[in-house]
């Protein structure tokens, strides 16, 4: 996604070096529609420069900071000496997730999707989100919830979500489900007690995974997992909660898996 306005004096920009001159470099903005910066050689690196060509080449993609905006002119002058290592990687890295993004949405809303419907949907993850990466990381992580304060539609959300979850990598995921578990013949609180232990995966639950299961109240037990992602936290979970349902069921009594918490008057 490209913006449509101008960028801010002190902004860093991501730009493409498209003609080097003796007095400067032209920089095509990759993030802002039709609009190109200019280096001006006293800009370009510190000290005495000879050659510009000895600092920069064409087709490079440059971190720039933004000296000054002057849409009158149509004139936006850049800096690249400003930016130090740490905020052209930075920099780097966050344009590469938007461009990801990007590709998300063609991923959810289909490579025909109208330019305005894109925009407007865009828009609304970049108000609540600030970026469109951002969005989708957090719609991977909390679902539906973090898209409740955008004027999105449910069909719009849905996707969003869906995209995420098959797309998103986060450092990790933490997701809580519940399973009441009611044990009334013979084998009572050991029945109860193998049920737990088959929740809890009997040892046989991956590296990357971190599975919990805690008691909350009679009959109600908490499953907590944390995982990689949402897709494989949200997978044991679900087998979490349906090996203890089938192993308390094979001694004769009852379990049902759900995701909020139980209250007394339920």
């Amino acid at each position: 996604m490209k913006y449509s306005g101008w960028p801010d004096p002190g902004e860093l920009v991501v730009g493409k070096i498209d003609e080097i001159e003796d007095f400067g470099v032209f920089v095509d903005l990759e993030e802002y529609e039709d609009k190109r910066g200019l280096i001006h050689i006293s800009e370009v690196a510190s000290g005495w420069i000879k050659n510009t060509r000895d600092h920069v080449r064409e087709g490079q993609i440059a971190v720039c900071k933004v000296l000054d905006v002057d849409e009158s002119s149509q004139q936006i002058d850049l800096s690249l000496k400003d930016v130090n290592d740490h905020q052209r990687s930075d920099k780097i890295q966050e344009w590469k997730n938007e461009q990801k993004a990007d590709n998300w949405m063609e991923l959810a809303f289909g490579e025909e999707i109208e330019d305005e419907d894109y925009t407007a949907i865009a828009n609304e993850l970049i108000a609540i989100h600030g970026g469109l990466y951002e969005g989708f990381k957090q719609a991977a992580i909390h679902g539906e919830e973090a898209l409740e304060d955008t004027d999105l539609d449910d069909d719009e959300i849905e996707s969003i979500v869906e995209t995420a979850r098959e797309n998103v990598s986060v450092p990790y995921v933490n997701v809580t489900g519940y399973v009441d578990l009611s044990n009334p013949t013979d084998t009572g609180v050991d029945g109860i007690r193998e049920a737990l232990e088959a929740a809890e995966g009997n040892g046989e639950i991956p590296e990357e995974v971190d599975l919990e299961v805690s008691y909350v109240g009679a009959p109600e037990y908490r499953i907590k997992v944390k995982a990689p992602n949402y897709k494989t936290a949200e997978s044991h979970l679900e087998e979490s909660a349906q090996r203890a349902v089938t192993a308390i069921e094979g001694h004769g009594g009852t379990g049902q898996y759900h995701r909020d918490r139980r209250t007394d008057d339920e």
